[in-house]
């Protein structure tokens, strides 16, 4: 059961979540996720700029 649960771990990615705020600064906050979508639902939800204004987000990329 441990192995299972550390190579399931394996598969999480740095990503980096770049977003622009109400003055047109560059931000990013960064996550360990499965993919792209999963880096997204995270910034959302630790972030609260990015979950009033999703589409604030410019750029989601894989830092592998």
């Amino acid at each position: 059961m441990n192995n299972l649960k550390n190579s399931k771990n394996d598969n999480l990615k740095p990503y980096t979540v770049h977003y622009r705020n109400f003055n047109n600064i560059r931000l990013e906050n960064c996550f360990y996720a499965f993919d792209a979508f999963e880096a997204r639902t995270l910034a959302m939800e630790f972030n609260k700029y990015i979950h009033d204004h999703p589409n604030s987000i410019d750029l989601i990329r894989c830092e592998n």
